[in-house]
């Protein structure tokens, strides 16, 4: 296992509440590396965080981790099924009233 995926299971391990179903692939191409994250359904919004914040602060750590060997470093998160993250299971928005006309504004 090279340094760059060790990086990847021991932030990941350390985040989830199913370490043991945590696995990972590593694959080189002329592109560079890309590492496949694969984790429990209920675990991908803490690996996602909050807007994608946890999962891009992930990949900037790795970017960093590749550089210093000189690799471009990429993170794929394979979705599961049965996964409780994504637009499907996200209740549709309300939409906003209209804005009131500004005819009818009084001071």
């Amino acid at each position: 296992m090279q340094t760059d995926q060790e990086f990847v299971d021991y932030v990941v391990k350390a985040l989830v509440d199913h370490p043991d179903q945590v696995r990972t692939e590593r694959n080189v191409d002329e592109m560079g590396v890309l590492i496949t994250l694969h984790l429990n359904p209920e675990d991908m919004g803490k690996v996602i965080g909050r807007d994608g914040q946890t999962a891009k602060a992930l990949r900037t750590l790795l970017r960093v981790v590749g550089a210093k060997s000189r690799a471009r470093v990429n993170l794929k998160i394979v979705e599961p099924e049965g996964s409780t993250h994504g637009n499907a299971s996200r209740p549709p928005r309300e939409e906003a009233a209209p804005a009131p006309d500004m005819d009818d504004f009084k001071l």
